[in-house]
């Protein structure tokens, strides 16, 4: 599994000739990222004076954060194996009309999932944006640029899941998945970009 792999190895394993882990897989793992150092912010934070006000905040924000970084951690490998699955349908047998139809069925299928799980990687992912405002802003203030770089992090996951979304859109003819879709990022797509610079322009050096 690619989420065993150690870091040099995954590095690598992306760099080879295989096309899978490639971007999606590449945005899973930016927005792991992005959770684990909202997790340290908040573990950072958590016991040291002057911030016992945001104590409870703080909990909060380091159970979510790790329960996120869990699932982005797993979305690593289903990103791959969804695209796998693409492959696969590919070589299903096509001599018969109705092996046909069976592939064409399969195939159609093998691209909404390869859709869905970039689509869920960058929903996640902009939820990780208001965790990273709330320890740039309350958060140990020596750490406050990790929780910047988790905010880019973060918006960088959402654009680039997305991307990935959108190449597989265009092989699926369910024109109502599309849409809806479509529309989920888009309302995502809308705001990312300003939630990203105002929580940079917290960030006072």
């Amino acid at each position: 599994m690619l989420k065993e792999l150690s870091v040099k190895d995954f590095i690598y394993e992306t760099a080879s000739d295989s096309p899978a882990p490639g971007g999606g897989s590449v945005a899973a793992l930016s927005a792991a990222s992005a959770a684990a150092l909202i997790e340290m912010v908040a573990n950072l934070t958590l016991g040291k004076k002057g911030y016992e006000e945001v104590t409870a905040q703080m909990e909060n924000v380091k159970k979510v954060a790790g329960e996120y970084k869990e699932k982005f951690i797993n979305y690593i490998d289903e990103d791959s194996d969804s695209f796998n699955k693409i492959m696969a349908a590919f070589k299903l047998p096509k001599d018969t009309d109705e092996q046909k139809a069976e592939r064409t069925k399969v195939v159609q299928e093998a691209f909404k999932g390869a859709a869905t799980v970039p689509l869920n990687v960058g929903k996640d992912a902009f939820a990780l944006l208001e965790l990273a405002k709330t320890v740039v802003l309350k958060g140990n203030q020596n750490a406050v640029t990790d929780g910047a770089v988790a905010a880019m992090q973060a918006r960088t996951a959402v654009h680039g899941a997305f991307y990935n979304v959108k190449i597989n859109l265009g092989s699926i003819k369910d024109e109502a998945f599309v849409q809806n879709t479509n529309s989920q990022m888009k309302e995502i797509e809308d705001k990312v970009d300003s939630i990203e610079k105002e929580i940079l322009s917290k960030v006072n050096l």
